[in-house]
Order: C-alpha cells, then sequence, then structure tokens
C-alpha cells in the first residue's frame, strides 16, 4: 500500500484548521464611542489645565512687562537729563579733540623742523673753534641720539646754539693744547679767539704763531710766522699783562681775501 505524502495531507487538513481557529470580532459602535469620548474628556481636561496656568502665568507677565516699560521711561528721562547736563561739556571736548588733532599736526611739523635743525647744528661743529667744540662735547653727544623726545632735541639744540652765542659775542684769550700743523705732538699754546669768526695760536718759546678761522672742511689753523711779534703783544694786552693800545694783526674775511684788525 502506498503511503500519502505530507504535501498531501497538509493540503487536506489546512481548510479545516483555518475553519477551527475563531476570528477576531469587529468593535461595536457602542464600544468605538466610547474611546472617542474618553479620549475628547482627556484632551479637555488638558486644554482647561493649559488654560488655567495662562491665566495664572498672564497676571505675573503683565505686571512684569509694565515694570519694565516703567523702567525704560525712567531711563530714557535720566539719559535726556544727562544728555541735556553734559551737552556743555561734550561741546567742550570736541573743541579740545579738534584742538589736539592741530596740535598733533603742528608738533609733527615742529618736530621735522627741529630734526633739520639738529642736524644742522651737528654739521656746523666742525666749523666751531676747537675750544668750543670740546666743551660742548657732551650736548653733542646727547643730541646725537636717535631716540631724543621733541622737548630733549630742543633742550640740547638751543644749549649749543646758546653757548655759540655767548661765545661769538666775546673775546676769549686762555691756554689750550692743541696740535698744530705739521707738528707731530699736542702742545700748549696761548689761544685768543674773536668770537667764532677767526683766533690766533701763539707759541712764544718757538717764535711761531697760527691763524685759524672756519673753512670748507671745518675749523682749520694755518701758519703765519712774520706776525708773531703783533699776535704776542694782542696775547700780552688781552691777559691784562701790559697797557691797551691797538694793534695790528692779519685777519681774513669772506669779502676779502686780507684786511686788518685792531684791538
Amino acid at each position: 500500500m502506498k503511503v500519502p505524502s505530507f504535501r498531501f495531507v497538509c493540503r487536506l487538513w489546512f481548510p479545516v484548521l483555518l475553519w477551527a481557529v475563531p476570528l477576531p470580532a469587529e468593535p461595536t459602535a457602542l464600544e468605538t464611542l466610547e474611546k472617542s469620548a474618553g479620549d475628547w474628556v482627556k484632551v479637555r481636561a488638558e486644554t482647561t489645565r493649559l488654560e488655567n496656568e495662562w491665566n495664572t502665568n498672564r497676571s505675573l507677565l503683565e505686571s512684569t512687562v509694565n515694570g519694565l516699560q516703567e523702567r525704560a521711561q525712567a531711563l530714557e528721562g535720566k539719559r535726556d537729563f544727562l544728555k541735556a547736563k553734559t551737552a556743555k561739556d561734550r561741546e567742550e571736548l570736541a573743541s579740545l579733540e579738534a584742538a589736539n588733532k592741530a596740535s598733533a599736526t603742528g608738533l609733527q611739523s615742529v618736530e621735522a623742523q627741529l630734526k633739520t635743525m639738529s642736524a644742522r647744528v651737528l654739521d656746523l661743529r666742525a666749523s666751531l673753534p676747537p675750544r668750543l667744540s670740546d666743551a660742548l662735547e657732551l650736548s653733542y653727544k646727547s643730541l646725537a641720539a636717535p631716540d631724543l623726545t621733541v622737548s630733549e632735541r630742543m633742550q640740547f639744540t638751543m644749549t649749543v646754539l646758546n653757548r655759540c652765542l655767548q661765545f661769538n659775542r666775546s673775546i676769549t684769550c686762555e691756554d689750550e693744547i692743541l696740535k698744530l700743523g705739521d707738528e707731530k705732538n699736542a702742545q700748549q699754546l696761548e689761544v685768543i679767539y674773536w668770537g667764532l669768526s677767526h683766533g690766533y695760536a701763539l707759541d712764544r718759546p718757538a717764535r711761531k704763531v697760527w691763524f685759524g678761522s672756519p673753512g670748507p672742511q671745518g675749523w682749520r689753523w694755518e701758519s703765519i710766522p712774520d706776525a708773531f711779534d703783533r699776535v704776542a703783544r694782542l696775547v700780552t694786552i688781552s691777559r691784562g699783562k701790559a697797557e691797551p693800545e691797538f694793534v695790528e694783526v692779519p685777519v681774513r674775511l669772506k669779502t676779502a681775501a686780507s684786511a686788518t684788525s685792531k684791538n
């Protein structure tokens, strides 16, 4: 006898099994209505809660807004009062600011002119009498510093110019150590300066005399041996060791090759 296959048996019994399993029943109209009513009650309760919460917070928010508006109005009034009170001060500040800008511009112009003047003063040193140049050593060294302020540069420049003006208005006769001409070593000489224009150096033991004056390359000394007696007499009188009298000595001017100066 032939045994039926598993597939065949399943085909026979599957419809029977489907008929035997109970299917879920569809919800009735009453159950649907009850569920909708429950949902509506929940929504209504939540809406009522939110409305009550909003009504509670609304008064607090309104009072806060009113308070902020009043504070803003008070601050605006204070601002307007301060603006009116400080209007004159602000005008003065604006005027001072404009004056400061003008002063800064003027100061820059003055600083540029002062730098040009100080550079010319530095170049002038080579043409000064040696005695004056040595006396201004510290001032010239300070003036050559690159990081000077305007006031410091002005101070050192005026110091040099004032000393030069003072020296130029006087006749200076003192002993001085100089190295002149072909001399190998410096020696102490009697020197007399006619301001910044010229001077005479006298070596009594050696009976030598030099004429000094500013030239294109700076201050220079030239030997004038034929004027020894006259220059020696001039120096003696200048030192108060002889009675005053007129003495003719050689001098060189810009407008003439040579001339005569009397003392």
